[in-house]
């Protein structure tokens, strides 16, 4: 390759790290902004035991509660289509069944539903979100995340976990 095609390949990839940056840089903007408006924060974005942000739900509204009782709840924000977010559906399944009474277990494709991303400060997927029973958020963790890794979380943050 002579040196006027490696500045050109070298001026090419100067210019999509750049635009890659500063669509970045637009994104957390666009993100930050309906957060900033609650108040509080990403941190401070309360989810009751009866609201999503699913595809069921107007962004913000309320479902229908199914239960009277309060839960803590774990919010999986992906897509259908990334690899890890398929590696972690049937963990979230089990996890569902297996401690339906202890906890809620909820998965938000953030594709189809591009606004629960901008809710919750969503940079990368998956998402993991842990919130007490009040709707306070606890903990966040980006990447895949294990069934054991997970239950240890809800151990650390004080749930008790029957034996399964």
């Amino acid at each position: 390759m002579n040196k006027y095609m490696k500045a050109i390949v070298i001026a090419a990839l100067v210019v999509a790290v750049v635009a890659i940056a500063a669509l970045k840089q637009s994104r957390k903007a666009e993100a930050a902004a309906p957060v900033a408006q609650t108040n509080a924060g990403v941190s401070g974005v309360n989810v009751s035991a009866g609201e999503t942000a699913g595809a069921g739900s107007v962004a913000g509204k309320p479902n229908v509660p199914r239960a009277a009782e309060k839960r803590p709840k774990l919010i999986d924000l992906g897509a259908d289509k990334c690899i890890p977010c398929k590696m972690m559906a049937p963990i979230l399944e089990q996890l569902k069944k297996d401690y339906a009474d202890v906890f809620d277990v909820e998965f938000i494709d953030v594709w189809k539903n591009p606004d629960a991303g901008r809710r919750f400060g969503i940079e990368m997927i998956p998402t993991q979100i842990f919130f007490d029973a009040d709707g306070k958020e606890r903990f966040r963790h980006v990447g895949f995340y294990g069934r054991e890794e997970i239950l240890g979380k809800w151990k650390e943050l004080g749930v008790e976990l029957p034996k399964k």
